[in-house]
């Protein structure tokens, strides 16, 4: 069995799509490109897909991954290809590497995010970002199922800063005052999201942007504490790809067709 780990994207309109709805075009996804795909066992066998650490829906995201195990070896890039050609525009496919390390979830420990705050002065962000880092803890609610709960949002949060406004990747441009915010947050438990920290703000300093901020996950991954910085979870397997000597298995796949099928 071969396992790909891949890349996607959440993009423009479609980062309104749940996570239910994205499983939903990417299995239909896999069914066009004739991908071989492994079945679970039992009375209703699915595809073996593994998802991780989906961003919530109305967030725009550059990086999210999932790994999917074949029966038969196919090559990386060109399954990338179809399954990209197989998905709507904003459904992007952007890398894929053949897992040969255990643990990808495990290297999924922080998240970088971008926060474009139109209608916010640029001044008025940096000072609630600097309040809130200087802020021993900030204090915040989310209704959950069982209830309000309340936790510390400024814990999680390695780094928030206030960036120009020209050159931002996001996709709401606009002529009035805007603020972009770069933060990283560190996946712990409870989960501290984007609108977290924006509660946060809005405690420490009164901030309350006038429309609801536009959301982009710009990386996630491997969390550094020297350099604050978080890197490619896909690394370690390019690095033993790059390493490992070619077997049988790896020429088939480099060889082997990838038929494309309906729906």
């Amino acid at each position: 069995m071969q396992r790909i780990r891949l890349r996607y994207t959440k993009r423009g309109r479609l980062r309104f799509t749940s996570h239910r709805d994205f499983q939903r075009a990417f299995e239909r996804a896999l069914r066009r490109a004739g991908v071989p795909m492994a079945y679970s066992a039992g009375f209703t066998p699915h595809p073996k897909v593994s998802y991780a650490n989906a961003a919530p829906t109305g967030t725009g995201s550059e990086a999210e991954y999932l790994e999917i195990a074949l029966t038969e070896a196919r090559d990386p890039d060109r399954l990338r290809d179809l399954l990209d050609e197989s998905l709507p525009a904003g459904l992007d496919i952007v890398d894929a590497v053949e897992a040969r390390t255990s643990g990808l979830s495990d290297r999924l420990t922080a998240s970088v995010w971008e926060l474009r705050l139109d209608g916010v002065d640029p001044a008025d962000a940096r000072r609630a970002a600097e309040a809130f880092g200087a802020a021993g803890t900030v204090e915040v609610q989310r209704r959950t199922k069982n209830g309000v709960r309340t936790f510390d949002a400024r814990a999680a949060v390695a780094s928030l800063e206030c960036l120009e406004t020209h050159g931002s990747p996001t996709d709401r441009p606009s002529d009035r005052p805007c603020a972009i915010l770069r933060l990283v947050v560190r996946h712990v438990t409870p989960a501290v999201r984007p609108d977290d920290v924006l509660s946060g703000l809005r405690a420490v300093a009164d901030l309350a942007p006038p429309v609801p901020a536009a959301v982009t996950r710009l990386a996630q991954g491997l969390f550094d504490e020297e350099t604050g910085t978080v890197t490619d979870p896909l690394a370690p397997d390019r690095e033993a790809t790059a390493t490992e000597p070619k077997t049988a298995a790896t020429t088939a796949a480099a060889t082997a067709p990838v038929l494309e099928g309906s729906a």
